[in-house]
């Protein structure tokens, strides 16, 4: 019998001008979509005491958030194997800037948390299908490093607003930092409106028309590798969003309550903590071109739980900012090579709906995370919660690490394939 080309399922490679501007796109909007995270961080002191609140409900409002970004999340998965990356990715863009730009005008504690819910709709779906997006258009040589940098972009938004609430928040309060910030995601937008669909999607979808069709959900849960993978990367993701969410959310408190930094003092070292996470984030994905992505995953998986404990016993107004920096270069980096290292772990017919609901299951972590530092808060102090979140991290760092392989499919790729246990596409390429 003639040996089947490997090369069958894959479609055309999409031009470098076509890829670079869907990075465009996708990269404006996770910046917007960072300042958003991070400006409801900043504003946090200022929103307890407009509203008159608790830490423990001040805390809430990002659990809130989050709880929209998982049902979010499991929505935009689901249409995704649907209706397609591109149409996915422009609803939950419109979804995030309407609600964000409503947040400017509440007027209580429960409308902003009503309004913040559906916000997270948009926020989870732009992340997760719109990293997806730019996985299935990038050659798998280079997909670490321009995940990575694509990631960087919600650093990119961390300092953005760091820098900007500095500026603003003192002088005309929070409300129009949330107004602003969602202009830039209209040139996402018209850029996305012209964005084809990836082929690879496309070709799995003429696949799928000529079978029976199943939900996506009982294909995963069926094939028995695919299951195992999934549940794997539902402990990594649920660990790794508790750990960072966690000191994300609590960490300006931290340096504002406890070390005694003013707001603009606070505000700038947060500034420097989030420039270095974008160098670390680029780095990372580089090296998991070179090095690996379970290598890399692991280094900086464990790197990050020695440095949680070691930064709140150690840190002082003397070192902060160099113990800041350095901080900032780690605890972000799984985030960077999570895209790359996930899509290529699931076949295309599912993987959206794998990975979108991945990001959702991981939201029990982001949701428990910043209540449990609120906690800790009252009981104890913040730094104490955040030098626990280092046990997340190591939980993180090894499940994937030790557990799943990497490259198992080309996100490139039309694979028909329903099984992990297969060769994959990218491997037979290289043989």
């Amino acid at each position: 019998m003639k040996k089947k080309n490997s090369n069958q399922n894959r479609p055309p490679a999409a031009s470098k001008q076509t890829w670079h501007l869907l990075f465009i796109a996708i990269f404006i909007a996770l910046v917007v979509d960072g300042m958003d995270l991070q400006l409801l961080s900043l504003c946090l002191p200022a929103i307890r005491a407009d509203f008159a609140v608790s830490p423990i409900k001040a805390g809430a409002l990002t659990s809130y958030t989050l709880i929209g970004m998982g049902i979010g999340g499991l929505i935009a998965g689901l249409l995704s194997d649907r209706i397609g990356r591109v149409k996915t990715t422009i609803a939950s863009l419109l979804t995030f800037t309407v609600f964000t730009f409503l947040l400017g005008f509440v007027q209580t504690y429960w409308q902003f948390a009503l309004v913040r819910f559906f916000s997270g709709f948009g926020i989870s779906a732009l992340y997760s299908i719109g990293t997806l997006l730019v996985a299935e258009y990038v050659p798998t040589k280079k997909r670490g490093t321009v995940m990575g940098f694509l990631i960087a972009g919600w650093s990119v938004g961390y300092i953005l607003a760091a820098l900007i609430s500095a500026a603003v928040l003192p002088v005309y309060g929070w409300r129009p930092l949330f107004v602003l910030s969602v202009f830039p995601a209209l040139i996402s937008f018209f850029i996305l409106r012209k964005t084809q669909e990836p082929a690879g999607f496309l070709a799995a979808a003429a696949q799928k028309d000529s079978r029976t069709k199943q939900n996506e959900y009982v294909v995963i849960w069926k094939d028995k590798a695919v299951r195992k993978v999934f549940l794997l990367w539902g402990i990594t993701y649920t660990a790794l969003q508790f750990g960072y969410y966690g000191a994300n959310t609590w960490l300006p408190s931290y340096l504002n309550t406890e070390l005694g930094l003013n707001f603009k003092e606070m505000s700038l070292y947060v500034a420097g903590t989030y420039t270095a996470m974008v160098f670390g984030k680029l780095l990372a994905g580089f090296l998991a071109d070179k090095l690996g992505r379970r290598v890399m995953w692991l280094i900086v998986g464990l790197s990050t739980a020695v440095s949680m404990p070691l930064l709140v016993t150690s840190i002082s107004l003397t070192n902060a900012i160099f113990l800041m920096v350095g901080f900032g270069f780690l605890y972000a980096t799984p985030l960077a090579l999570l895209p790359a290292y996930m899509s290529e772990t699931f076949p295309v017919r599912i993987r959206g709906t794998a990975m979108a609901s991945l990001a959702s299951v991981g939201k029990i972590g982001s949701v428990l995370s910043p209540l449990f530092i609120g906690y800790m808060a009252t009981e104890f102090s913040i730094g104490y919660g955040i030098g626990l979140l280092g046990i997340a991290y190591t939980i993180c760092g090894l499940v994937p690490g030790l557990l799943i392989k990497e490259k198992t499919f080309d996100p490139c790729a039309a694979d028909s394939a329903g099984s992990l246990g297969n060769l994959s596409v990218i491997e037979q390429e290289n043989s």
